[in-house]
């Protein structure tokens, strides 16, 4: 596994007792040092957690919906569903992102759908997953 930018995710992934939570990422078949985006060594070091990967809806990654719907296939075809969620950063972004409101999820969801994914897996995409970690980790 290359080390690189995600370094600590692999050395919290082998440390932890609880999931991971990546927040706001997307795959890299190469990711440069001052990147947000994994490899999928290291998305499948969080997973491996039981952790939840967000991809991020960075317009320089993703011009539209759809292209994050596949995105966030590619990275469910890496880790599982069980571990794929969301990754918003609704102000974080130099240029707009391709999800501004969470008044477009809906549309996200129809997007994920198309993507192939089932209602059940839209579901834990938006949340649910997100949830199953909250538990885990507070309880």
């Amino acid at each position: 596994m290359s080390q690189g930018p995600a370094r600590p995710i692999v050395r919290a992934a082998a440390t932890t007792t609880k999931p991971l939570v990546l927040s706001h990422t997307a795959l890299s078949g190469a990711p440069r040092a001052r990147s947000r985006l994994i490899s999928a060594d290291h998305a499948r070091a969080a997973a491996d957690t039981g952790g939840v990967i967000g991809v991020w809806p960075n317009a320089a990654d993703f011009p539209n919906l759809d292209a994050m719907a596949m995105g966030i296939k590619r990275m469910a075809d890496v880790v599982g569903v069980a571990h794929v969620g969301l990754g918003t950063d609704l102000l974080g972004f130099i240029r707009p992102p391709v999800f501004t409101s969470y008044a477009q999820l809906p549309a996200l969801a129809r997007a994920l759908l198309k993507a192939g994914f089932t209602s059940v897996e839209v579901g834990q995409i938006l949340g649910g997953n997100y949830r199953r970690v909250f538990e885990a980790t507070v309880v």
